[in-house]
């Protein structure tokens, strides 16, 4: 196995991940901002809708991915990467803003974000 194909392969753990992710904020929102760190409750009011947005950002994002994955661009998908490790290094700050658990913010968020950084290292080297 070369690197190349390492990073293919953990952009396929993003892509279908990041899709389940947004998947499960369509269809549980409430226990899926919990999961993320920031706890809505049902005191939140109109918090679902936001919840949705969040849901097609992240099958978007997933959807993204599986394109540059299945056109085999592999500067693409790592420049892609390397932009859009912007977004988990955003929900930890969010997280760490809300006072939402820290270990999320820095182990799922943090470790999403350094993840795509690795993968868009291998990808473009």
């Amino acid at each position: 196995m070369t690197l190349t194909h390492l990073g293919y392969g953990l952009s396929w753990v993003i892509c279908l991940g990041i899709i389940v992710v947004g998947a499960r904020f369509l269809l549980a929102p409430r226990p899926s901002a919990a999961g993320f760190g920031v706890d809505v409750g049902p005191e939140a009011g109109r918090a679902g809708a936001y919840l949705a947005v969040k849901a097609v950002r992240d099958i978007g994002s997933g959807l993204v991915a599986f394109v540059l994955i299945v056109a085999a661009s592999r500067q693409a998908l790592g420049l892609f990467m390397l932009a859009a490790a912007i977004i988990p290094i955003g929900d930890a700050l969010i997280v760490l803003r809300y006072h939402g658990p820290k270990v999320l913010a820095y182990a799922m968020h943090g470790g999403t974000a350094a993840v795509m950084l690795v993968i868009a290292a291998l990808l473009l080297r």
